[in-house]
């Protein structure tokens, strides 16, 4: 097994000099050509040599005896840390996603721009899951009947986007109970999650009597998160997936047709980026991804969570080859996932 880092100084630079020129020409590096690259004066029998234990160290391998070196999932691990830590989104990316975001007027819209512009720096799939109907922030609530019984509950989050849920409630209701209901929850709870609202209604009940007992009662009957998430799944808006088919390192089609189930069995891509939401991390890299078989040891998948007012929402991400612009994918996520953040609080 790899040590966490590299053991010295010199070691680590030439590591992070050899994953970047992988990176760059997606050929095996030799130690000449790090040698013409590196700043300090070594000569290539010294880089050789340092290859050559980081090698033993299982950061490289050589695919041929007479090849130059190639990365192994570790070596990225080392580089993506070493990355995360120092690395500044260009100007130039700043100002474009601010641009492809600003133009987007619904939160629909920004998801989709949101997924196009990672896709693009990833040169893999460009990936905005909203939240779950729980912690959805909310702007307005409705129910209505249906003759057999049932209720519509329609909820309008930030931003305007619409969801639908259709649920059997405990008791039987009518459309006045219903109306009534949707105008205490819409005057007392607008920006609220869900989770907040249901645990705001058991409190009050919990606490007095109050003259909206009943009220509050018949809210918590149809504001139940647990009901109105059976059966539904989280949105998911991806982009790329026609480039990232493309990419070389797919070549295989055994590994492409895994990540393209992946894709879409879309509850497997939610599963992979709801782990990142609880992370102390602002931005979640995973080199090597469980949960797409076999061919998620071949990916990288770098995750950071948006939110509105502070509370989590959802998550923005890029799947892609472990050959990937680290810097550059790292930086958008997490620029990305602000800039999200910041649309959802102005919106």
């Amino acid at each position: 097994m790899p040590h966490s880092v590299p053991h010295n100084e010199r070691n680590r630079q030439i590591l992070s000099a050899v994953v970047r020129a992988y990176i760059e020409t997606g050929e095996p590096v030799s130690s000449r050509s790090i040698s013409r690259r590196h700043v300090e004066a070594l000569s290539s029998a010294t880089i050789r040599n340092i290859m050559a234990d980081l090698e033993d160290e299982g950061y490289l391998y050589q695919p041929h005896t007479s090849a130059g070196r190639v990365p192994t999932a570790a070596a990225y691990r080392f580089f993506a840390q070493q990355v995360a830590a120092v690395a500044t989104l260009s100007p130039e990316d700043q100002a474009w996603i601010r641009g492809e975001l600003a133009a987007a007027t619904t939160t629909e819209e920004i998801s989709e721009r949101a997924g196009h512009v990672l896709a693009e720096v990833s040169r893999g799939l460009g990936i905005v899951v909203s939240p779950p109907i729980a912690k959805t922030v909310l702007e307005h609530m409705r129910f209505i009947l249906l003759p057999d019984g049932r209720v519509v509950v329609v909820l309008v989050s930030t931003g305007g986007a619409t969801r639908d849920k259709i649920i059997r409630p405990e008791r039987a209701f009518n459309q006045a109970d219903l109306d009534r209901t949707a105008d205490y929850l819409n005057r007392h709870y607008v920006g609220r999650t869900l989770e907040a609202i249901r645990a705001d209604l058991l409190a009050r009940l919990a606490k007095e009597q109050e003259r909206y007992d009943l009220l509050a009662r018949d809210a918590l009957a149809l504001c139940d998160p647990e009901m109105l998430e059976q059966g539904s799944t989280q949105r998911v808006h991806i982009e790329g997936a026609a480039q990232m088919a493309a990419a070389a390192e797919f070549a295989d089609q055994a590994q492409l047709r895994e990540i393209l189930v992946a894709i879409e069995e879309k509850h497997k891509l939610i599963a992979l980026l709801a782990g990142c939401i609880d992370t102390p991390d602002p931005v979640h890299v995973q080199i090597g991804v469980k949960g797409i078989d076999p061919a998620g040891e071949h990916l990288s998948l770098i995750s950071a969570p948006y939110s509105f007012q502070d509370q989590s929402q959802g998550t923005v991400g890029v799947l892609g080859p472990m050959r990937m612009h680290y810097e550059r994918a790292i930086t958008a996520v997490a620029f990305v996932a602000r800039a999200f953040s910041e649309t959802l609080d102005r919106s």
